[in-house]
């Protein structure tokens, strides 16, 4: 049941089917938008959107898909039934081309069907169709919609009788035309023409008498006429009864070919019908395309729960002015049915209760809507609306009285399948007696288990709604320093309407504001300052926790760094010292053996002097050569400079070398840079370092670490490929690769995670908008993979 009768035209819904029109190619995708109905049916709704977003899928995937000759074919049909009755060529040609598009798309899905289950279920309207008709049409119409001339022999003799014919005759005017020239009986720019579809000659009108021949026109004039000799007549008249012949020829080969196709009528019908709805699903999924939509997760459950909604006609009007719409997110069951949404003017009150009523009624007509793919939804039997105001809608319950028509109306039919929507919900009438009896609505619609919306102004409705269960509070989110609204909804507590505070800063005197606040009184007004305080303090501590978890984010690269480090350290340590104990275990070995060798010649050789000092002399060589070097490897020196240390300078920690910058002088102490690491140390630990010394000492860090920058840079890419990964994988992947490439220095990066649902590329830009080395971002060129790839910017 809908409410009321107009309720497309107040949601805007008429927009959207004139923007799916103009994605349709044919009469018959529109004829199919204008049937776009609102349905309850779970199955019914669930197979219109499995429909679309496999077409979506579709075009994502670059995959062809025939998209003309969408024809309706239904007059031609209808001239055709009757018997005896026949087609002329450029009708067969118009079916001719529909039968080809029809082939091509049974092509595709006999080679796609199983990607595209819900689309493949429409073939059971053509698959009976005989494709042996289309055969039999290109056998005798070609590709310029012509009868082909080898359509029956006789044609082709008839056809070829002509040419011969017309042949004959170019010869005789060209002799007939040279010879009247000769003789001075044509004007001098003269040339051989048609008139009444005879050949003729342009004669002077003096010499009319000099030629024989029939005259068929003169010109405007009257000096010239067109004369077809005499010699020409029978020619002629002989071309003409081929062309008749011609004619009747034609007309049997066509009334033969109707009568072929007529028993086929039915199921061209359905042909027709078929290429129809391909049109309109491929104009839906176009339309999800250009808006981002998707297809949400339909629950039995009762509930709306949505994130980063969208209105689609907003989000266009603003993107052609180079602004972005502010996401909605939403959530709608259980305890929490009815939204009581309050908040300032133009806080964006009434452009939330919009969203939520025209993706809710497109998404029960079978259209994709732009909310994140992991929104749940169900679908309610009723839907009411009451929209009072003239933001973009049309008005026609204008008053008070017709306000309360409309509640009347929802009290009366309201159940638990009921989704409701009322703006502006009370006014029109003494605020005193609009908020009681507005109030008395709430609850009854509360207590009837309806779903909604509704927007309002009253204290009594938030007070109301903070108390019963079923009823929920919402507000609008307000920046309360600037008095800006932030267009952004938070569940859970009421909003305030900020009067007195934009009175304020309006201009409006003290005077006129405090004799308002009297009026008001102090508990309200200390109510208001209260959510207004809640309202700034929640904003501050929205931005604090944001810093911690970007800070806490940072920890966390770091600390996984520092642990990597380590244990390529540690590794590096064991391997060194495995690889000295090896060497020393051989030169040891090697000692033994040339000792235990000196010993056995000395007492072979019975301790003669000569041998003994011989022996002892290559013993002490080959000590020489085993003796361990000293200060093979040493530490540069560090040239340290005199004079005091300022800010900027370069320094070296005393007690373990490290080279850090300086970033702040306090009176004792400093703050440095070591890379990434921040630190506060006294002045009596550092040395100041020459430039020249820096960069020895840095080069000498990264060669008994192991890390060259150089190498690094080498290796880096800045390409990232996230395809085919899961969202859990991907955080530590982007993460890395931003450090690294703003390590190295690397300003313009670019990350590749494809089109297919977007969750990906949701996931990746949502990480890096809380990376603080990240300027900008952007969709790659359209050639180059467009929304599938996002560039970077490092600042």
């Amino acid at each position: 049941m809908l409410y009321p009768k107009n309720l497309e035209q107040k949601i805007n819904f008429q927009k959207i089917k004139d923007l799916l029109k103009e994605e349709c190619t044919s009469a018959l995708g529109m004829d199919y938008v204008d049937k776009i109905a609102f349905s309850s049916d779970p199955r019914l709704v669930q197979k219109l959107l499995d429909q679309t977003d496999e077409f979506l899928q579709i075009i994502i995937s670059g995959e062809f898909f025939p998209s003309s000759n969408f024809t309706n074919l239904n007059p031609f049909l209808e001239k055709a039934k009757l018997e005896g009755a026949f087609l002329d060529q450029d009708e067969f040609h118009e079916i001719k081309l529909s039968l080809q598009t029809l082939q091509a798309c049974l092509k595709f899905f006999a080679k796609n069907g199983e990607n595209y289950p819900a689309l493949s279920q429409l073939l059971g309207l053509v698959m009976e169709l005989d494709m042996g008709l289309l055969k039999a049409i290109e056998l005798i119409i070609d590709e310029k919609g012509k009868i082909r001339s080898n359509a029956s022999k006789e044609l082709q003799l008839i056809r070829n009788q002509i040419l011969y014919e017309e042949g004959r005759l170019r010869k005789v005017m060209d002799r007939v035309f040279k010879e009247a020239r000769a003789k001075g009986l044509t004007p001098e720019d003269a040339a051989i023409t048609i008139r009444s579809g005879r050949l003729v000659i342009p004669v002077a009108a003096e010499n009319k008498r000099k030629l024989r021949g029939f005259i068929h026109d003169e010109s405007a004039t009257g000096q010239t006429v067109y004369m077809e000799p005499e010699e020409a007549l029978d020619i002629n008249n002989e071309i003409r009864d081929l062309e008749y012949m011609e004619r009747r020829e034609i007309i049997k080969i066509l009334t033969q070919l109707t009568d072929r196709l007529r028993p086929s009528i039915p199921l061209l019908r359905k042909a027709t019908n078929f290429l129809g709805l391909i049109d309109f699903i491929r104009a839906k999924a176009k339309f999800a395309q250009k808006t981002e939509s998707t297809k949400p997760v339909l629950v039995r459950e009762r509930t709306i729960s949505w994130m980063n909604a969208r209105h689609p006609l907003l989000e266009l009007a603003l993107k052609s002015q180079g602004k972005k719409v502010v996401p909605l997110s939403i959530e709608l069951g259980g305890q929490d049915r009815l939204l009581v949404i309050s908040g300032p003017n133009a806080g964006g009150k009434s452009v939330t209760l919009k969203t939520v009523a025209l993706l809710q009624y497109m998404l029960q007509c079978g259209i994709l809507i732009p909310v994140h793919p992991d929104s749940k939804s169900s679908l309610f039997d009723h839907f009411f609306i009451d929209i009072g105001d003239e933001q973009n809608l049309e008005n026609d319950l204008s008053t008070y009285s017709s306000h309360l028509m409309s509640m009347k109306y929802f009290t009366q039919f309201a159940n638990k399948k009921t989704l409701l929507f009322i703006d502006e919900f009370g006014t029109g009438t003494e605020p005193q007696f609009g908020g009681a009896i507005a109030e008395s609505i709430l609850l009854s619609l509360n207590k009837a288990g309806a779903f909604g919306v509704v927007t309002t102004h009253y204290g009594n409705l938030k007070q109301v709604a903070s108390k019963n269960q079923g009823l929920v509070n919402g507000a609008m989110r307000y920046d309360v320093e600037k008095l800006e609204p932030l267009y952004q909804l938070e569940i859970g507590k009421p909003g305030s309407s900020f009067a007195l505070e934009i009175a304020s800063k309006i201009g409006v005197s003290k005077e006129i504001l405090d004799y308002a606040k009297a009026q008001i009184g102090e508990d309200r007004v200390r109510y208001d300052r209260l959510l207004t305080k809640l309202e700034n303090e929640k904003n501050q501590y929205a931005e604090l926790l944001q810093e911690v978890k970007q800070k806490e984010k940072l920890l966390k690269t770091r600390l996984t760094e520092y642990n990597e480090l380590k244990e390529t350290l540690d590794q590096t340590k064991k391997r060194y010292i495995q690889e000295a104990k090896l060497e020393a275990k051989r030169i040891l070995d090697e000692t033994n053996k040339k000792i235990e060798k000196t010993i056995r010649e000395i007492r072979e050789g019975k301790a003669e002097k000569e041998k003994t000092i011989q022996l002892r002399k290559e013993l002490e060589v080959f000590k020489e050569e085993v003796k361990p070097e000293k200060n093979v490897i040493k530490d540069p020196e560090v040239k340290v400079l005199g004079g005091k240390i300022e800010v900027g300078d370069w320094v070296r920690l005393k007690d373990n070398g490290a080279i850090a910058q300086v970033l702040q002088l306090k009176a004792k102490e400093a703050d440095i840079s070591i890379g990434e690491l921040k630190s506060t140390v006294k002045l009596t630990r550092l040395e100041k370092i020459s430039n020249t010394q820096l960069k020895k000492e840095q080069k000498s860090v990264a060669l008994r670490s192991g890390f060259s920058t150089t190498q690094k840079m080498m290796d880096f890419s800045p390409n990232l490929d996230l395809r085919g990964k899961r969202g859990e994988e991907i955080l530590p992947l982007v993460q890395n690769f931003i450090d690294e490439g703003n390590m190295l220095g690397v300003k313009d990066l670019r990350i590749v995670h494809g089109k297919g649902d977007g969750i990906l590329r949701e996931i990746t830009r949502n990480l890096l908008r809380t990376m603080p080395p990240v300027r900008k971002m952007e969709d790659e060129h359209a050639d180059r993979g467009g929304a599938g790839v996002t560039l970077v910017t490092l600042k």
